[in-house]
């Protein structure tokens, strides 16, 4: 039986991850994640809540960036959806904006509370010209 995303209004849970990766101040955004999440971001394996913090201070720490949640679904038991752009520039450079489209799916453990199994991020492109 094939299931069914339906959009949804973006749970507090998700808004708070964004800020998390934003500010990189992790508290309670990456309370979902935990030491058997494994994250997939682009051809990157990252396992458990520890690694991940590093992997996205390590790639958003030189940036001031900034992730927009655009659409969110629920999609079948324990998937959800998120559509966003991000919107960021190096610290080095800040005039020099870029966004990025980017997709996230989330495999959740369970739902009350949130935690989240599997992390598949893509991202990207940046600039579609340089890839047509």
């Amino acid at each position: 039986m094939a299931e069914t995303a339906h959009a949804t209004a973006v749970p507090g849970w998700i808004l708070k991850f964004m800020d998390a990766i934003d500010t990189l101040e992790f508290g309670e955004g990456f309370a979902p994640l935990t030491e058997d999440t494994d994250m997939f971001f682009g051809t990157a394996h990252i396992h458990g809540v520890e690694a991940i913090k590093e992997f996205f201070v390590k790639i958003d720490a030189p940036l001031n960036i900034t992730h927009e949640v655009l659409e969110f679904w629920t999609a079948g038991d324990g998937v959800r959806l998120l559509r966003g752009e991000a919107t960021m520039a190096k610290k080095t450079e800040p005039d020099h904006v870029v966004r990025a489209p980017f997709m996230h799916i989330f495999y959740l453990d369970q739902e009350e509370p949130v935690r989240v199994r599997t992390l598949r991020v893509t991202a990207g492109p940046l600039e579609t010209e340089a890839v047509m």
